[in-house]
C-alpha cells in the first residue's frame, strides 16, 4: 500500500490517501477542499473508492460528498454520529476487504460519542491505524466540544481508549492520526505527526501511569482555547455540507456597489498587515491571508455573515477555499481594483500607525496600554512590561476591561494575530492605535527587555 498524507498547517490536521496497489484507493479524513486530493489520484492513476471518516469534525467542514460526488466513492460514516446523508454506517467490529488486504474498525470514543478508528491490514506491510482524534502521536484530543455536561463522560471514555482500544495492535503498526501540532482540537500533541505503536507506547506522557480519575482531572486542564466556530462545525458536517458547485462565487463590486453593501457584510480584508495598516477601509477586518486565515476567520465572524473581501495579491479562489473549509458560504462581494480603486473614488480611508520597537517603546513611556493578544501560555513565556493580556479570540467579548481614555498598542508573535485585534478594536471605537511590528521578536531584538 501507498499512504500519501495531506497536512493543512493552519489546522495542524492531516487526511491520507491510501493506493491500495491495484489502482484503487481510499482517503481518511477529508476536508473541503478536495481539488489536492483529485490531483494526487490522477497523478497516480488511482481512483478513489472509499471515503473513511473517524468521527463528525467540528474544525473543519468536511470534503465526503464531494469527493462522492467526484468520484463515487463509497462513504463510510460511525452510524452513532446520525449523518443525514447518504453513507455507509459503520459499527463496532465491522470490517471490509479491500484489494490485498482488509480495512477493521475499533470504536475509540472520547474525542466524539461516535469516534471511531479504522486499521488497514495489508499481509507483507505494517498494519497502519488511522486514529483520527483519539490516540496521537504525543497526546490525544480535547473532550469538551461537546457540551460541558458530557465533558467528564467523554473523557474518560477518551482514557479507557487510547489506554486499551488498540492494545491488540502490534508495536510496528503504523499510527495515522488526524490531528496533530498546531491543532486547537488537540492536548499535548508534538511537532511529530505519525509515528509507530511502539514509539507512541514509550513516548505518549498520557499512556504512564495515571489512572482513569487522574485523567479526568487533570486531562481538560490541558486543553487550548477553543475557537468559537468549533461549536457549529458539528451539526454542519451531520446534515451534510453544500456541494462547491452549489455555492455562487462573489461578484466582483465597483466601489459604489462595494460600499453600499457594507451595512449588511462584514469586510475582511486579506493582505499582509502593513498593507492593512497604511490603509483601510473603515471598519474592515484585517486578515492576513495565511495558514491560519481560516481559524482565526472562523474564531471572529460570526457563522452566517455574509463576506465582503479586500485583495492584493491573494488568489481569490485560495481565499474562498479558505472561507468554505470552516463553513462560510456567503460571498457578498469582492472590491474590483482594491484599496487603490477605493481611495480612488474619494471615499474614507483609515490608517494607523505601524511602529518599531523604539516607537512602541515611547508610546508606552508616554501612556500607552500594551494590548497582548496572545494566549497565556506565550504571554507568561514573556511579555511587554505592564501589558494586559487579552487573547485575540477574547478579545471582542472583553471590551469593556479596556480604556477608552488612552492609547493603546497591540501585539503579539510576529504582528498579524495584533493587526486583526486592532481591527476589531477600530471598529468598536477604541484609538489612537498602534501596532507593533514584528511583536515580541522585534522587541527583543531591539534589545529591550521582557517580562
Amino acid at each position: 500500500m501507498n499512504i500519501i498524507p495531506f497536512v493543512h498547517e493552519g489546522l495542524g490536521n492531516s487526511s491520507y490517501l491510501v493506493g491500495f496497489g491495484d489502482g484503487s484507493a481510499a482517503l481518511v479524513d477529508p476536508d473541503r477542499n478536495v481539488q489536492r486530493y483529485l490531483e494526487a489520484a490522477r497523478a497516480n492513476s488511482w481512483r478513489i473508492t472509499h471515503v473513511f471518516e473517524t468521527h463528525l469534525h467540528a474544525d473543519f467542514v468536511t470534503g465526503s460528498l464531494e469527493v462522492h460526488q467526484a468520484t463515487g466513492a463509497d462513504l463510510f460514516v460511525p452510524e452513532d454520529g446520525h449523518v443525514r446523508f447518504p453513507h455507509r454506517p459503520v459499527a463496532a467490529g465491522d470490517a471490509w476487504p479491500v484489494p490485498f488486504g482488509r480495512v477493521e474498525s475499533i470504536p475509540s470514543a472520547g474525542h466524539t460519542p461516535e469516534h471511531t478508528s479504522y486499521v488497514l491490514h495489508a499481509p507483507g506491510a505494517a498494519s497502519a491505524l488511522f486514529s483520527g482524534g483519539s490516540l496521537l502521536v504525543a497526546g490525544a484530543a480535547r473532550t469538551d466540544l461537546i457540551s460541558p455536561e458530557a465533558t467528564d463522560a467523554l473523557t474518560r471514555a477518551q482514557y479507557r481508549s487510547i489506554t486499551t482500544a488498540f492494545r491488540e495492535l502490534p508495536d510496528e503498526t503504523l499510527l495515522l492520526p488526524t490531528h496533530g501540532g498546531g491543532s486547537f482540537c488537540s492536548a499535548g500533541a508534538g511537532g511529530e505527526r505519525t509515528s509507530t505503536l511502539g514509539h507512541v507506547r514509550r513516548t505518549n506522557p498520557l499512556l504512564g501511569e495515571s489512572s482513569e480519575d487522574e485523567f479526568a482531572e487533570t486531562f481538560p486542564a490541558s486543553f487550548p482555547a477553543a475557537p468559537a466556530y468549533f461549536f457549529r462545525l458539528r451539526a454542519l458536517n451531520q446534515a451534510g455540507p453544500a456541494l462547491r458547485s452549489s455555492i455562487a462565487e462573489p461578484p466582483h463590486l465597483a466601489p459604489a456597489e462595494f460600499d453600499g453593501r457594507r451595512a449588511s457584510s462584514v469586510v475582511i480584508d486579506v493582505r499582509p498587515q502593513a498593507d492593512f495598516m497604511s490603509g483601510h477601509i473603515p471598519g474592515a477586518v484585517s486578515n492576513t491571508f495565511r495558514d491560519a486565515f481560516s481559524t482565526w476567520l472562523g474564531w471572529l465572524v460570526p457563522g452566517d455573515a455574509y463576506l465582503l473581501f479586500v485583495l492584493g495579491d491573494e488568489p481569490l479562489a485560495d481565499v474562498l477555499d479558505a472561507c468554505l473549509l470552516v463553513g462560510y458560504e456567503r460571498f457578498a462581494g469582492v472590491l474590483e481594483g482594491g484599496m487603490s480603486a477605493w481611495a480612488a473614488s474619494g471615499r474614507e480611508v483609515v490608517r494607523d500607525t505601524l511602529a518599531d520597537a523604539s516607537e512602541a517603546k515611547r508610546a508606552l513611556a508616554a501612556g500607552a496600554l500594551a494590548l497582548d493578544v496572545r494566549e497565556p501560555t506565550e504571554f507568561a513565556e514573556g511579555h511587554l512590561p505592564g501589558a494586559l493580556n487579552v487573547p485575540l479570540g477574547e478579545l471582542q467579548r472583553r471590551f469593556p476591561e479596556l480604556p477608552r481614555d488612552r492609547p493603546i498598542v497591540t501585539y503579539c508573535g510576529h504582528g498579524e494575530r495584533s493587526a486583526t485585534g486592532l481591527s476589531l478594536l477600530r471598529r468598536e471605537g477604541f484609538g489612537p492605535l498602534t501596532n507593533l511590528d514584528g511583536g515580541t521578536g522585534a522587541w527583543t531584538d531591539a534589545g529591550l527587555p521582557l517580562e
